[in-house]
Order: structure tokens, then sequence, then C-alpha cells
């Protein structure tokens, strides 16, 4: 038995150490907003925090994140309060097909978390292992640039 917290609720699995955590939050927890890409943690669709940081769960062993905190896009914000990532990509229009968003989305709030005034060179550099196979690539770094402002103006005193 394996225990995690995720999305900031204890979670205990009975599944082995060496499955890859993005099957355990599918296909065990129900979490099916994480997605199945690659499966070589090549394209960032199946982005998750675990203690604050961008990994592909798709390559991540259950054992390795046991006792971790796991944020996935289910965790980010909420249906009332979305997370200014999230509000973002809604102002931006970015999805077209959607399939990579959550795993976009997870690494351009791990950027923020840590760069609060990225410029396009450090958006390109955290988002450059995620593919968008529809090519929205602009609007996804509009929408940071749009979060990041927000996240700002919320901070400020």
């Amino acid at each position: 038995m394996t225990t995690l917290k995720v999305n900031g609720d204890d979670r205990t699995v009975a599944m082995s150490g060496d499955t890859p955590l993005l099957w355990v939050l599918r296909d065990e927890l129900h979490l099916t907003g994480t997605k199945y890409g690659c499966g070589m943690g090549l394209c960032g669709a199946c982005t998750v925090h675990v203690d604050g940081a961008a990994v592909r769960a798709c390559q991540t062993p259950l054992a390795s994140v046991a006792g971790k905190r796991i944020t996935t896009i289910e965790g980010l914000g909420s249906p009332r309060m979305l997370h200014a990532v999230q509000r973002a990509w809604q102002e931006e229009d970015v999805p077209q097909c959607g399939y990579c968003q959550s795993g976009q989305i997870m690494s351009a709030a791990a950027l923020l978390k840590h760069t609060r005034d990225p410029d396009d060179h450090d958006i390109d550099a955290a988002m450059a292992g995620n593919i968008c196979r529809c090519g929205t690539y602009d609007r996804i770094r509009r929408a940071i640039h749009r979060a990041a402002a927000t996240l700002r103006k919320e901070a400020a005193p």
C-alpha cells in the first residue's frame, strides 16, 4: 500500500511501486484530466505537480512519490475559483482540440510559482517539453503573460 497526498487529500492505493503515476491517477483514483500522450515523457500531456515541481506522470513511478504532495489539473483550481493560469487560458481562447491543455496549464502554473515576471525566453524554456499539435503556442505565451500579470496584481499590497 502506498499513501499519497493528491489534491490535498490523503489517498492510499494498492499498486506496484513501479506503476507510472499516470495510471494511478487515471485508473485507480479516476482523475482523468491528466492525459496520456506519448508514454515517454516527451509531449507533456501528463504533466502534474509533485511538491510544486512539474513532472511527467507517465515516467514517474508510484514509489518515488509516496508521501509527496501531488497536484493534478483537477486540484489546481476549482470551478468557483479558477487558478490565474486557467482564467488566462479562457480569456486568451487558447485551446483548440484541448488534449494537451491540462499539461500545458500545469507546466505554466509551475513556472509562475517560481518566476513571477517571466519573459518569452523563460516561458519558452519552461514550456519546451509541452507539445501542442494544434500550434497554439502564441496564445499559450500570451496566456502565461496574462496570468503572470494577474498574479503580480493579486500579490501587490
